[in-house]
């Protein structure tokens, strides 16, 4: 199921309503696609208040065409160099309280410049609470949205104790898929099994390093979609995960972005070798077919050979390999079977010894 295609088109229209959605990017791959579309996609009517910190407003969007939107510019607001210095977070939240009733879109990029400019991870949590408290009573469905990169912000951002609902929007470079499918022989769903896919994906997706050597390290070309490639050549791979949506649980998938669009993982030119090799392992040949004896077995002689006695087995105690393989703490014991040469017989041997 897609979930990205009905997320940008209409972000106030998911059930259950999302007011908290996160653009998470990384120095391997910007989410700034999915936001510029996101912002063009916002009703006239709805008012939108834009804060940039990191890029200029004109990044994101044409102000002249959006006379629905506002922009703050605070990206030549540096402290140590503006005297006297003053935070932003008090002219955000008058902003904000001076919006007329109504549905309301508060777009931040990035957090994580905001972040260092109010001097510590809590200040910016606990500024981040209280204007998304601010969204969330408003009379109409309203979003916070917010821009950032991996930071110990991100983990608060993400608990339930802050936002029950949740979009996350997080862009991946498609090498990752494809490293993936070369090197654990993992294909995204519904190609793999999920349970086999996330349980690779997900760690591996978090080690920044490895991605970037993958990118710009020997083996990689450096070209797998940055910050401002061409809108025909630009192609990533983005992980949704919606929190509190029409299963009341977490639904998580990956989807495609090429151009300005969503689209299937299949449609990205980049990832199409990955289909083509598992075709290709799929056709091949089975070895058990075509030979002149049956290598499979029927049911009832899987059942007759379950219960053929394993060999080296005593009776009464567990397998010999076993025993080896899982030591118990019991006491010891010889076991000891005899030959047929051996002579054995209850006699002492040494009774003719006056000891």
């Amino acid at each position: 199921m897609s979930l990205l295609p009905s997320i940008i088109s209409n972000p106030t229209g998911l059930k259950p309503h999302q007011p908290l959605i996160i653009f998470q990017s990384s120095s391997a791959q910007t989410c700034y696609p999915i936001l510029r579309i996101l912002i063009s996609n916002f009703k006239p009517a709805t008012q939108t208040l834009l804060f940039c910190f990191l890029h200029p407003p004109s990044s994101l969007t044409n102000i002249d065409e959006a006379p629905n939107i506002t922009a703050f510019d605070f990206t030549g607001r540096v402290p140590g160099y503006d005297d006297p210095w003053c935070g932003p977070q008090d002219e955000i939240l008058a902003c904000v309280n001076s919006v007329p009733p109504g549905s309301l879109n508060v777009i931040i990029d990035s957090v994580d410049t905001l972040t260092s400019d109010l001097g510590s991870t809590p200040k910016a949590y606990k500024f981040i609470r209280t204007l998304l408290g601010l969204v969330t009573t408003r009379s109409e469905p309203s979003i916070l949205a917010l821009h950032l990169q991996p930071s110990p912000l991100l983990e608060l951002l993400n608990q339930t104790s802050l936002s029950p609902t949740l979009v996350h929007l997080t862009a991946h470079p498609p090498a990752i898929i494809t490293h993936l499918a070369s090197a654990y022989l993992t294909h995204p769903p519904p190609a793999g099994p999920a349970e086999k896919f996330w349980s690779v994906f997900i760690p591996f997706s978090k080690r920044t390093h490895e991605i970037e050597r993958l990118l710009y390290g020997p083996e990689g070309n450096g070209t797998s979609a940055g910050a401002w490639v061409s809108k025909g050549t630009r192609e990533f791979v983005v992980e949704v995960i919606l929190r509190g949506g029409s299963r009341r649980g977490v639904e998580r998938t990956v989807e495609g972005w090429k151009g300005d669009v969503p689209c299937d993982l299949r449609a990205l030119e980049s990832l199409k070798g990955i289909w083509t090799r598992k075709k290709a392992d799929e056709a091949r040949p089975d070895p058990t077919q075509n030979v002149s004896f049956n290598l499979n077995l029927t049911p009832s002689q899987e059942k007759s050979r379950a219960q053929v006695p394993l060999p080296y087995a005593h009776e009464g105690g567990a397998p010999f390999l076993y025993s080896l393989c899982n030591p118990i703490t019991t006491a010891g014991a010889i076991l000891y079977d005899p030959d047929s040469a051996d002579d054995i017989d209850d006699d002492d041997p040494d009774e003719d010894l006056d000891i």
